[in-house]
């Protein structure tokens, strides 16, 4: 595959030949020897279509719209393609939700006084609680504690039990809509519950239905799972404010011992680099011949991090998202790769054995062939552990530095980060009303939610997401990144103030009266709840206009695992205009197609576009940003 194909960013060009060079398995030759007939892209036609299932020993079947060729069971096309969709949806569920107890666990653990953390914003503790209308009196600690009751009491209803989280944060409008649909939901374990059993063979087969349970399930997972794992989160590490950070390959320099943590939960992270601060350990790696001892950040673990916490010479920058780890780890200069709950690949250890790293998994769901260390992550325990991981990073350095070349001059440049709803206001001078007279006046003709991964499925590593997000701004369109995607935006240079320039007049006017950039990093594929309260904010400034009727969008130009499909059944559950690429694996169900492009609009309010040409895509979203001014009479 040419560059293009490959990725959007140099340093990755690089990195292909140093990997290609030393005859290393790979995502980019993985991806295209899937491919058939030569065409990297070109896969089993029913699969593509989503219209193959081997749930049961029947099968695997196949099914065709056109022909009314169905399963053994019975079950349609569009059943097929819509049960498969929520199942993916159940795995993406219930991944938040595992990320979202480790959280309220650590709390917990932290308000007994038994970890390493504290409680940094025990103003965001208290607003929480208040508007949740848990008790505000006594301590800081007793207050923590009673909401880590409250949040865990509410994931635990029955489905049939309405969660008292969504009641409490959702917008009105919206909770009448879902209530009208049927599909306010009960606790997270018991939506979840629900559509896996929803999915047995010979259960239900309704596309319809089982549409329905996947946006019940979405709404469940964005207020409990998503909203309440980001609000602890920034409860115990700080709520994301704006500043710079390193991000590109250039932060990895062979000449300290490098720490990578990777995933998406933060909490041995902050501990590492809690440690790594302390002059002893500094100490300790400058004696076996470093210049000292970094801690990188990677993926969403990296994010969560470089969200709330400022650059220095040991926290010292970002690396990018999950398609560029194989060119992390071949850098030569990895001591180890801290792996939790998610995005490490089952490749990693090959390359452990190459490049002269240790590879630890420090979470019950990660496990590696031939790999036996691990440390699973204990809040109780995280200073403990996080000095056995520092020690393993610097016995590794002499045995790296004496067997493997690393790769120099890596590019690296700077991002601003650390943007939040608490953030953004402050920016704004404490109030929202500079953002919506911007969008009353035409300077910003509305916000896209960019809340996407990256992936090589019809063009390479973020050179979609890129477009779009360059095709939005020059519309004059405010960006807000979110997930994987967020790391193409920051390596892109699109999250630097400088990027202006690239903004369409209006916008460009804003971010320079700001200082602030045309797409503005909000986070992870877990703020997407965060998001959400945020639009809920802007619906009720603007005196309780209805989701849908807002200029907002969502965009995932590159989605790629399942936790993405949730987020995009949940905007559409939200109400909101959404745009997915590549195409969904429903294209064989006709009417489940027609459901969610067309028929959406006239129930939730949502619809999803899946225009695979970037200018077209763009076109779209400002059409619909478009009309909704109109209706609006902006």
């Amino acid at each position: 595959m040419d560059k293009e194909r490959i990725s959007y960013h140099p340093s990755v060009h690089k990195m292909y030949e140093r990997i290609k060079k030393d005859g290393m398995s790979n995502v980019w030759d993985r991806y295209e020897a899937q491919g058939l007939g030569g065409d990297p892209d070109k896969r089993c036609a029913f699969c593509l279509a989503g219209t193959r299932c081997d749930l049961c020993s029947n099968g695997p079947c196949r099914a065709d719209a056109a022909k009314d060729k169905r399963g053994v069971c019975g079950i349609t096309a569009d059943g097929m393609a819509m049960r498969m969709m929520l199942l993916r949806n159940v795995m993406g569920a219930s991944t938040y939700q595992y990320h979202t107890d480790q959280t309220v666990k650590t709390l917990r653990a932290t308000a007994k006084g038994k970890t390493p953390y504290e409680i940094k914003e025990p103003g965001k503790l208290t607003a929480f609680a208040e508007r949740l209308g848990v008790d505000t009196s006594g301590s800081m600690e007793e207050v923590a504690l009673r909401l880590c009751d409250f949040v865990e009491a509410d994931f635990n209803r029955k489905y049939y039990e309405p969660s008292v989280l969504v009641d409490l944060l959702a917008p009105p409008e919206r909770k009448e809509t879902w209530k009208k649909l049927g599909i306010f939901p009960g606790g997270i374990h018991g939506e979840m519950m629900l559509s896996t059993s929803s999915s047995l063979t010979n259960v239900d087969g309704y596309y319809v239905s089982l549409a329905l349970k996947a946006m019940r399930l979405g709404i469940s997972m964005a207020y409990q799972s998503q909203i309440v794992n980001e609000y602890l989160q920034d409860v115990l590490f700080g709520i994301p404010r704006p500043h710079s950070m390193r991000v590109d390959l250039g932060v990895l320099d062979p000449e300290y011992v490098n720490v990578l943590p990777n995933g998406h939960e933060p909490f041995l992270g902050f501990a590492l680099v809690d440690l790594a601060r302390k002059p002893e350990w500094q100490e300790k790696a400058k004696a076996v011949g470093a210049k000292g001892l970094r801690v990188i950040a990677n993926i969403e673990t990296g994010q969560e991090m470089i969200q709330r916490w400022e650059m220095d010479d040991v926290f010292y920058g970002f690396t990018g998202n999950w398609i560029m780890q194989e060119a992390v780890l071949a850098s030569g200069c990895v001591d180890i790769f801290v792996a939790d709950m998610n995005c490490s690949m089952p490749i990693d250890p090959i390359y452990a054995e190459k490049y002269k790293f240790k590879l630890v998994p420090v979470s019950a769901l990660v496990a590696f062939e031939g790999v036996t260390d691990r440390v699973n992550y204990d809040p109780e325990k995280a200073d403990d552990q996080a000095a056995m991981l520092l020690d393993m990073a610097i016995a590794n350095f002499k045995e790296r530095q004496g067997t493997v070349e690393p790769v120099r001059g890596l590019p690296v440049t700077e991002a601003m980060v650390g943007f939040s709803p608490e953030s953004i206001i402050d920016a704004l001078g404490g109030s929202l009303d500079p953002l919506l007279d911007a969008i009353k006046d035409g300077s910003i003709r509305g916000v896209v939610g960019l809340v996407s991964c990256t992936s090589l499925r019809d063009s390479g590593q973020d050179v979609h997401s890129v477009a779009i997000a360059k095709k939005l701004i020059e519309r004059d369109i405010l960006v807000l990144s979110l997930g994987c995607g967020n790391a193409a935006m920051q390596v892109a240079g699109l999250c630097s103030p400088e990027a202006k320039q690239d903004a369409g007049p209006g916008l460009q006017a804003i971010c320079g009266a700001l200082g602030v950039p045309p797409v503005l990093s909000f986070g992870t594929c877990t703020d997407t709840g965060r998001l959400a309260d945020l639009l809920g904010a802007i619906s009720k400034a603007l005196g309780d206009v209805p989701i849908p009727d807002l200029p907002v969008a969502a965009a995932a130009p590159e989605y790629m695992e399942q936790k993405a499909t949730i987020d995009a059944v949940f905007a559409l559950a939200l109400g909101l205009y959404t745009y997915v690429n590549p195409v969904p694996t429903v294209t064989g169900a006709p009417n489940l197609v027609k459901l969610l492009t067309q028929d959406c609009r006239d129930i939730t309010g949502g619809v999803l576009d899946v225009e695979t040409d970037a200018e077209k895509a763009a076109d779209n979203i400002l059409k619909h940003i478009e009309d909704k001014r109109k209706q609006l009479g902006i």
